[in-house]
């Protein structure tokens, strides 16, 4: 069975593993469960999260990793984006997709005009980066691209703002909404299902957040399970709407190989 995980929240926060969640995921990896990875987290390459896990105790190549930097980056390839402008307002991760797929990066000094913005998480995030997307867009025309919406990212201590808190101010000043790339738009999902080869009844979405990992994998026909160990508590889950109500509830991913070995038998 192919087996799609988000990350943050479901197998680790920030630098420190859930726990439980290596020794189930090397489970299901013995047992030949196919697992790959999705997350809306811009800020790291695919290397870089597989080195990530592989570090933690679960052996992982890049193929495995599916991040909205990727998937934005492959859209604008399809787009014919390879040779132009982009200004990113992100982190290294997202600079080099941007760059792996033929795009000039454009660094802070350097003149433009670019041809596209790209938003995601920028944790070293200045008013001066609002302010050259802002003109980058209003006024020459560049085109507006999110990773992704996500308002918040779960770290050991608590939520920070994600990845939508630094979209929000860009559309806010240009009144230009931009096209979304990662969950709960089908894009990530649609590529990981291609590379395994298999129709959406022979996956299974692991998410934490239901508005996103969960909403997003339904609608394209995936099993889903939420796990209570990210953004979705326990007292939240009964409130859900029809839409985001996944399949099955998991305090944490202990208790997924059993669930697997059920919907795989």
């Amino acid at each position: 069975m192919v087996i799609i995980f988000d990350l943050d929240g479901v197998v680790y926060l920030g630098n420190t593993p859930i726990p439980g969640a290596i020794e189930s995921l090397n489970t299901l990896a013995e047992a030949e469960h196919a697992l790959y990875f999705i997350t809306n987290n811009s800020t790291r390459s695919r290397q870089n999260y597989a080195d990530k896990l592989t570090a933690m105790g679960l052996p992982t190549s890049p193929e495995q990793v599916m991040t909205s930097a990727y998937a934005t980056a492959l859209y604008l390839q399809a787009l014919g984006a390879e040779g132009k402008n982009v200004y990113v307002v992100g982190e290294v991760g997202l600079r080099e997709e941007m760059a792996a797929v033929g795009m000039r990066v454009l660094g802070e000094e350097d003149p433009g005009p670019a041809d596209y913005v790209v938003a995601g998480l920028d944790r070293d995030l200045t008013y001066a980066k609002l302010r050259r997307a802002h003109e980058e867009i209003t006024r020459h025309g560049a085109t507006f691209v999110a990773t992704n919406r996500d308002a918040t990212y779960p770290m050991e201590t608590g939520e920070i703002p994600g990845g939508g808190a630094i979209v929000a101010p860009i559309e806010v000043s240009t009144g230009v909404r931009g096209a979304t790339i990662g969950k709960p738009e089908p894009h990530t999902w649609l590529r990981i299902l291609d590379l395994a080869g298999v129709g959406p009844s022979g996956a299974l979405m692991i998410g934490d957040r239901s508005e996103t990992d969960i909403q997003g994998a339904k609608e394209i026909g995936l099993h889903t399970a939420l796990v209570l160990t990210g953004v979705t508590r326990a007292e939240d889950v009964a409130g859900l709407p029809d839409p985001q109500l996944p399949d099955h509830v998991l305090q944490d991913l202990t208790a997924l190989p059993e669930l697997v070995g059920r919907l795989a038998g």
